[in-house]
Parts: structure tokens; C-alpha cells; sequence
């Protein structure tokens, strides 16, 4: 089984409202400590962020603009969103580092924010904040969540429209335009991309089922429905998380309630390569949402601190 040494991107969290970036290496378990910590400018109010690898540089959007600052705090660019959003709530802005880490990918939920347009994808030079490339979406998004090719300069995005459904994307760069595809359903939620690349797995928008797609087409592999893992579909359904624990293996979580109405979750994998399911296995997390696959055989979870917990199944 392949295993990939390590995790493709920086780890980030915001901690303390400080930026904080973690380098898990291979023998890296328990409470991990930030490599680097950014904090962001006084008034902002950090909606999403990404730390270059060479940990110089912290990225981060707010609800109004993109940010580069330094380790020590120091404003090195700010991109603007206008006009400014008179709108505090519903809209979240996020910003994800190409693989090459030349190209800051902002996705920004204009038409919840007020701004009389589309929403918008945008491509900042991430030395100067400069516009690369933008691109009009056809979604109304509340917040995205975009993954970056490993190998080949494309950037997937998935646009959450709340009970509208979901909407993915990938994008390239040729110069100054942005190649923009959009695929052919509004009713799956972009979970993870395999570490080399090769496939991504979507959950259905109505959580019926996980899918393994290939990469670029997005044709389906395989589906596995509720019932496949064992439980009723009129009363389990799956949890829009997950992702990828190695290249061949793909981590679904399922949730249900018992008959005292008490919520519960299951995590299961599933052999990719086979489409068959495994155990389940214990994540050590309380929250369904709070577990972070690596690609590597290992995973992160949350510390009552607000740091990443690493865990493997050694």
C-alpha cells in the first residue's frame, strides 16, 4: 500500500485568533506546535487562510479582502473586495496556495455578500496581491472549499449553496485567463482529492452516499449507499467529511441518533481500489467533522487548545 511521506500542504489552524502553522513529520503523534504563527491584523476577522511551505508568509481572507502578512505581524499586501459588504453574516470568503505557492485562489461569495454580482473566483499573485486572473461563477455560495491538484496546476472548488445544493469547479491558469469547468451536477459535496491526484470523492448533497470519481472527468468508480456499511438509509446518513487516510484507503463518516434521540457517528474505511468496506475504527474525536485526513496513514483531530492532534493506527 502506498503511503505518501507526508501531508501535501502546511497544516493551519486559527488559535487565539493567531495563524498556526504545523509541519507533521513522520514521527510526529500527539499535541503538535506550530512551526510558525502569524498573527493577523487587529480588526480582521479571519474567514479563511493558508501559510506558505517556506512558513514566511501567512495568507488569510476576511469578509472584505485578501491579507499577506509576515510572521511578525507586518502587512505585506491587501486586496480588497468592493464594494465593502455591509452584510455581517451568511457569506464566508476563503483562500487556498497553489501547489507552486506562486498563486493565491480566493473564492468570494459576492452575491451573499450584497455586491449587485456573481460570485466570484479569483487568482491574486501571491507576492503582490496583484489580480492574476477572475473568473463570474454561476452560484450563489454561502462559503467553498477549494483543494489544489498535487501534479498538474488545477484548482477544484466546491461552492456550498446551502439546501441549493453544491457546485464544483476545477480551474487552470493560461496567463491571464482562467480555464474554468464546471461539473455536471449541483447535488455533490467535494469531500477530498487523493493524494496523487488520481480521484476525488464527493457525498451526495441529500447524504445517501459517498462516490469515488476519477480525476479530471469526474466519472463515477463506484457509489456505496448507506446499506452498504450495514445501517438503514431511512435512518443513518452520512456526514459530509472524510478524506483520504492513504491512496487506497478513503475515511466515510456515518451519523444517526439512538432511541433516546442521542446523536452518534461511526467512522469507516473503505479500500478504494476494491470499493469494499472495512471496519469501523475509532478516530478519537467527539465531533464529526473534526478529523483531518493526511493522506500519509495518519489523521488530525482537535486539542481542547485549538491545536491539531496527530493520530495513527500504531
Amino acid at each position: 500500500m502506498h503511503h505518501s511521506p507526508r501531508p501535501r500542504q502546511t497544516v493551519t489552524r486559527l488559535v487565539d485568533g493567531r495563524i498556526c502553522a504545523y509541519e507533521p513529520t513522520a514521527d510526529a503523534t500527539g499535541v503538535l506546535a506550530p512551526a510558525a504563527v502569524f498573527p493577523p491584523s487587529p480588526a480582521d476577522d479571519v474567514t479563511g487562510r493558508a501559510v506558505a511551505s517556506d512558513l514566511r508568509h501567512a495568507y488569510y481572507t476576511t469578509l472584505d479582502a485578501a491579507v499577506c502578512v509576515t510572521a511578525d505581524g507586518t502587512e505585506v499586501w491587501r486586496s480588497p473586495f468592493e464594494p465593502r459588504s455591509d452584510r455581517r453574516h451568511g457569506h464566508r470568503p476563503g483562500c487556498m496556495l497553489s501547489s507552486d505557492q506562486r498563486v493565491l485562489w480566493v473564492y468570494r461569495p459576492d452575491a451573499m455578500a450584497g455586491r449587485d454580482r456573481p460570485d466570484q473566483w479569483v487568482a491574486l499573485d501571491a507576492g503582490t496581491g496583484a489580480v492574476v486572473a477572475q473568473a463570474d461563477l454561476d452560484t450563489v455560495g454561502h462559503g467553498g472549499l477549494q483543494l489544489p491538484h498535487p501534479a498538474d496546476g488545477h484548482v477544484l472548488l466546491d461552492v456550498g449553496e446551502g439546501q441549493d445544493g453544491s457546485v464544483v469547479y476545477r480551474a487552470s491558469l493560461t496567463g491571464s485567463r482562467m480555464d474554468l469547468v464546471a461539473y455536471p451536477w449541483d447535488d455533490r459535496c467535494l469531500i477530498a482529492l487523493a493524494p496523487d491526484g488520481r480521484q476525488f470523492i464527493t457525498i451526495d448533497h441529500g447524504q445517501a452516499d459517498v462516490a469515488v470519481h476519477t480525476y479530471p472527468d469526474g466519472a463515477v468508480r463506484f457509489t456505496l449507499p448507506v446499506d452498504a456499511f450495514g445501517h438503514d438509509p431511512d435512518e443513518i446518513c452520512m456526514e459530509w467529511s472524510g478524506g483520504y487516510l492513504t491512496q487506497d484507503t478513503i475515511v466515510v463518516t456515518l451519523a444517526g441518533e439512538t432511541e433516546d434521540e442521542q446523536e452518534w457517528f461511526r467512522h469507516y474505511r473503505v479500500d478504494t481500489l476494491s470499493g469494499r468496506v472495512r471496519a469501523a475504527f475509532d478516530a478519537h474525536t467527539d465531533n464529526p467533522y473534526d478529523i483531518e485526513p493526511l493522506g500519509d496513514g495518519s489523521w488530525l483531530t482537535t486539542d481542547p487548545s485549538g491545536h491539531p492532534v496527530r493520530w495513527t493506527d500504531a
